[in-house]
């Protein structure tokens, strides 16, 4: 009973941080319309790169709000076994990687779409550095059973 109650309290603080999330990513997919899209119609920016970082802003939604219904089922009032919900809860984990992961990667698509190549390397270069330690801290952490 207490380990289906700290579940249930673990997946309303995951529900709330995709909230967040989820808007935030919302609110970067509005900015790259309003002040990107006019760009892109006169042809002052590379729509390559501009369809590229819109689709990259949708993915990112899409697999954060995908996390967040896996943990929010969690959250509800009916029974789930100790087992169903640490699979759910790792279905939200690979979602919300996945999802942080492509978010994390916007800032570089939306500086090569603005032409500032040199600073998108090295936004680029930490995306990479992160990728690397995210790897390494998943495996470690499903060595180590934690989820």
């Amino acid at each position: 009973m207490e380990e289906r109650k700290m579940n249930r309290e673990n997946a309303n603080l995951d529900v709330s941080r995709i909230v967040t999330l989820v808007g935030t990513s919302i609110a970067i997919f509005t900015f790259l319309l309003f002040f990107l899209y006019p760009r892109y119609i006169s042809d002052t920016i590379d729509p390559t790169l501009f369809q590229i970082s819109l689709i990259v802003i949708g993915f990112a939604i899409f697999s954060l709000v995908i996390a967040g219904l896996y943990f929010y089922i969690v959250t509800l009032p009916w029974p789930v076994t100790s087992n169903e919900a640490a699979s759910l809860r790792r279905r939200g984990d690979k979602f919300w990687m996945l999802g942080y992961s492509v978010l994390l990667l916007e800032p570089s698509l939306i500086l090569l779409t603005v032409n500032l190549p040199t600073v998108a390397i090295v936004w680029l270069a930490l995306w990479i550095s992160y990728l690397i330690l995210q790897v390494y801290e998943y495996r470690k952490a499903t060595r180590a059973k934690i989820r």
